[in-house]
C-alpha cells in the first residue's frame, strides 16, 4: 500500500518495577495534525505501537483547539491545512505553551523549510517519509527537549505557574513567556528569592532602588504592575501576596 510514505539478581524485583512504571507513568501525548486520513491512520498505528497516546487534527481551528484541551507532548504539524495554515497553528500555540514541533510538508524547497524553523519549529520532514523515521524522530526531539528542561532546572526558579530564568532574564506563566520590566523582574526575583518569608517594604527598596525609579510611593505601583503580568487574578493574587502593614511575600500555591 502506497499513501505516499516509504515503508521502509535483583531481577525479579527490577521487572516488578518495570510493569509497575508502565501502570502508573501516563502516555506521553502525540497531536497529529494533518487532512490526510490515510497517512495518519498509518502513523497513528506506529506512534501508539511504540506507546504513545495519539490525537488527530484535520484543520487548523481544531488543531488550535485540541492543543488546548489535550495538552500534548509533542505535535506533528503539516504546513498545507484548512482552516488555516500550520504556520498560523504554530503562532498560536507557541503563544499558548511551548511544545516540541514536527513540521510535515509535502513541498520540500528550502524556503518553506526556512520558514518552519524560524517559526520555531523543532524538526521538519518532508513527504514522502518513513513512519519509523518519522517516530525515531519523535523520540528524539522529546528526549532532546527533556534534555534542555533538566539542564536549565539548574538555575530556573519555579513558583506555582510562574517559571523564573534569572541568567536569560526570562519568565513564563504556565509555559507562555511574559515580558517584564527591569524593575518588576528585580522585584520578582527578590520575591522569589524568599517563598513564604515577609519582606518589608524596606527590604524591598533597599534592593531596587539601584535602578533608580523605585521610591517607597511608587512601590506599591509596581507590585500591581507585576500582578497584572504574572498573577492568574490580579485582584486576587495567589503568589504576591500583601501583607498588610508590612510589606509582601511570595508564596507557592501549589
Amino acid at each position: 500500500m502506497d499513501v505516499g510514505l516509504t515503508f521502509g539478581t535483583g531481577e525479579g524485583a527490577l521487572q516488578r518495577q518495570s510493569w509497575i512504571t508502565m501502570i502508573t507513568a501516563p502516555p506521553r501525548v502525540v497531536l497529529i495534525v494533518d487532512d490526510e486520513p490515510t497517512l495518519v491512520d498509518v502513523l497513528a498505528q506506529y506512534l501508539a505501537d511504540e506507546g504513545f497516546r495519539v490525537v488527530r487534527a484535520v484543520d487548523g481551528p481544531q488543531a488550535v483547539e485540541l492543543f488546548r484541551e489535550q495538552a500534548p507532548d509533542l505535535v506533528i504539524l503539516d504546513l498545507t491545512l484548512p482552516g488555516f495554515p500550520g504556520t498560523e497553528v504554530l503562532r498560536r500555540i507557541r503563544a499558548e505553551r511551548d511544545v516540541p514541533v514536527i513540521m510535515l510538508t509535502a513541498r520540500d524547497s528550502e524556503v518553506d523549510r526556512v520558514v518552519g524553523l524560524e517559526l520555531g519549529a523543532d524538526d521538519y520532514v518532508s513527504k514522502p517519509f518513513s513512519p519509523r523515521e518519522l517516530v525515531a524522530r519523535v523520540k528524539s526531539v522529546l528526549r532532546r527537549n527533556e534534555r534542555a528542561e533538566h539542564a536549565s532546572d539548574a538555575h530556573h526558579r519555579r513558583i506555582g505557574a510562574i517559571l523564573i530564568d534569572p541568567v536569560g532574564h526570562e519568565v513564563r506563566v504556565n509555559g507562555r513567556p511574559v515580558g517584564l520590566t527591569p524593575t518588576q523582574f528585580k522585584l520578582l526575583e527578590i520575591l522569589a528569592s524568599h517563598v513564604g518569608q515577609t519582606l518589608t517594604r524596606d527590604q524591598l527598596l533597599e534592593r531596587v532602588t539601584t535602578d533608580g525609579d523605585v521610591f517607597d510611593r511608587t512601590l506599591d505601583r509596581h507590585i500591581a504592575n507585576l500582578r497584572a503580568r504574572v498573577e492568574p487574578d490580579a485582584g486576587n493574587p495567589t503568589h504576591i501576596i500583601t501583607v498588610f502593614g508590612v510589606g509582601y511575600k511570595m508564596v507557592d500555591p501549589t
